[in-house]
């Protein structure tokens, strides 16, 4: 069980105010990951470079390969090139990954029958313990959430993040986000200008 399954279902399961875009989720996992590596000691930051260390492998075949792709060489690589790079397409990957082990299920349309419908959690010992995190008020957990606008409750002070490392990462995901939004509304603002030339307007 690793934090960015326990995210990933608490982006499933909790209700937002707003629908958790994709890429967001990609971002937020990977500094899910991040988080994991720090605390399994086979990364530690210096500043805001990531230096792999020389903690066990993680069990886990998704965060393994988030620690074979940790940068080797100096002068290594910044928290947020990897939350760059690392998350592309990383919540399709999760998704698919919690499909296969069968935590996951999607039910078939109806009307589609040849496309498979949304994804949905089955009852599972991984949920149960990201449900029982998420109740906890786990801090990396609910800090994790808040970047995707999931709030326990009422939103409010910042959970209790004590580790500077772990602030360092929660803080660059959190701009990263806000980044990303931003593209996306200028292209919308450019898509509607285009569309509006072609109608004439």
């Amino acid at each position: 069980m690793t934090t960015p399954q326990d995210l990933l279902i608490v982006a499933m399961d909790v209700e937002s105010s707003h629908p958790v875009e994709s890429g967001d989720l990609s971002l937020a996992l990977a500094a899910a990951e991040l988080l994991d590596l720090l605390d399994g000691r086979l990364a530690s930051l210096d500043g805001d470079r990531v230096v792999p260390g020389v903690g066990s492998a993680p069990r886990d075949p998704l965060l393994a390969e988030a620690a074979s792709a940790l940068v080797r060489q100096p002068p290594y690589e910044s928290v947020e090139d990897w939350l760059w790079r690392r998350g592309r397409a990383l919540s399709a990957a999760y998704l698919a990954a919690m499909e296969s082990a069968g935590h996951v299920t999607r039910k078939h349309r109806r009307l589609l029958p040849g496309r498979p419908g949304p994804a949905a959690l089955v009852d599972s010992p991984l949920r149960r313990h990201a449900t029982e995190r998420w109740a906890s008020g786990e801090p990396v957990l609910t800090a994790l959430a808040a970047v995707l606008g999931i709030h326990a409750g009422t939103p409010g002070a910042p959970p209790g993040v004590a580790d500077e490392a772990a602030l360092t990462v929660l803080a660059t995901a959190g701009d990263a986000v806000v980044e990303l939004d931003a593209v996306r509304q200028r292209r919308d603002i450019e898509q509607a200008a285009f569309d509006n030339i072609w109608r004439g307007e």
